[in-house]
């Protein structure tokens, strides 16, 4: 059994397309380790607000199963799988990290990626959420904590605020005006 964390991402229709996507994963993955909701200003782009939030899950496919997986609850949940890597999306799923996997990874179609996904280190909606679920975790590459990697984070301009989200009838963040 593998441990991954995923990072999740919306801008069109953003509670409908991650309750949607939480509830597919919840089915195939159960029990789900969710970080708060946070939104976003669109990075790389001028766009809509996003909502992120990371997750952690416990699998037995292989890494390139759970990425096709992925690949396939991004299109049945209307991703253009041609847009370009900066623009708005339905949804968003990336592989962040696969236990301790550090590599590439590639699908018979080229599609693929590497690990640990380098977004961990470079954006804020990616890193704090995991820091939040994995504190203790360490980063495969730099041998420090998730946490120590999120204080140590330096990009003030890189904005996110938790949002009011319910799932499941849990709460599963609140916006800072409700603390």
């Amino acid at each position: 059994m593998a441990r991954a964390y995923l990072s999740l991402g919306s801008n069109i229709d953003r509670e409908r397309y991650i309750r949607s996507c939480l509830d597919v994963l919840a089915a195939t993955y159960a029990p789900l380790c969710i970080s708060s909701i946070y939104e976003s200003e669109a990075v790389g782009f001028a766009g809509d607000l996003f909502y992120n939030l990371v997750v952690g899950i416990d699998t037995e496919q292989s890494l390139p199963q759970l990425f096709a997986a992925l690949r396939r609850i991004e299109h049945d949940h209307q991703r253009c799988l041609n847009a370009l890597k900066f623009s708005a999306r339905t949804l968003d799923i990336d592989i962040l990290s696969y236990d301790d996997y550090v590599g590439e990874y590639r699908l018979d179609d080229g599609s693929g990626g590497s690990l640990p996904r380098d977004e961990i280190t470079k954006n804020a909606f990616v890193l704090q959420p995991l820091a939040e679920i994995a504190p203790e975790v360490v980063h495969p590459c730099l041998n420090i904590t998730y946490r120590q990697l999120w204080r140590r984070f330096d990009s003030p301009e890189q904005r996110l605020w938790p949002v009011s989200f319910v799932w499941c009838h849990r709460q599963l963040s609140r916006a800072l005006s409700e603390s």
